[in-house]
């Protein structure tokens, strides 16, 4: 059985995030669990998740959660959670882009589960490398992204940025 462990990949878009942490956990678990956090916004979308759950191939446990991560009980697993981003923009999108909530929200969901035993490996992007974005909106999500981002890395036992599909560890 895995010990407690968090691990957080980050990086740009297309860095090899998503890559990387699936091979991890295949390293280290035969049936490791993939924790989807992706809203299915349309018939499109659906069709793509069945496809990348096909192209993970049988020895995943693929789980879709958009918000409540710690409703699974995942002891003793290895759980990849791809992505921190997109279940941020769950509770940002459902609380009328309201920060504050959201990251207090985030925040304990999150402490909820990596209080369970298992090996943790979250996915998320570095959204705010680029320029400041002219739409409020998105300057808004920007800052709710990276104060989860610095929380999750906090906590985690490893951090790893990637850049143009290098694994680069600066925490661990």
């Amino acid at each position: 059985m895995p010990h407690k462990h968090i691990v957080l990949i980050t990086g740009g878009q297309r860095s090899g995030k998503s890559g990387y942490a699936q091979k991890l956990a295949l390293s280290l678990s035969t049936n490791p669990v993939y924790l989807a956090t992706s809203r299915v916004w349309d018939e499109e979308f659906r069709q793509r998740v069945l496809r990348h759950q096909a192209d993970r191939g049988p020895e995943w446990t693929n789980i879709e959660e958009e918000k409540y991560l710690s409703h699974h009980n995942l002891n003793g697993r290895v759980v990849v959670i791809d992505c921190v981003t997109l279940w941020g923009t769950n509770f940002f999108f459902d609380n009328d882009s309201n920060v504050e909530k959201s990251l207090t929200e985030l925040k304990e969901e999150f402490n909820r589960l990596t209080q369970q035993e298992a090996y943790f490996i979250f996915v998320t992007n570095e959204i705010g490398l680029g320029g400041v974005s002219p739409d409020p909106v998105q300057r808004k999500f920007t800052d709710l992204q990276g104060w989860l981002n610095q929380h999750i890395a906090s906590r985690a036992d490893e951090v790893v940025l990637m850049v143009s599909g290098i694994p680069m560890k600066i925490k661990g």
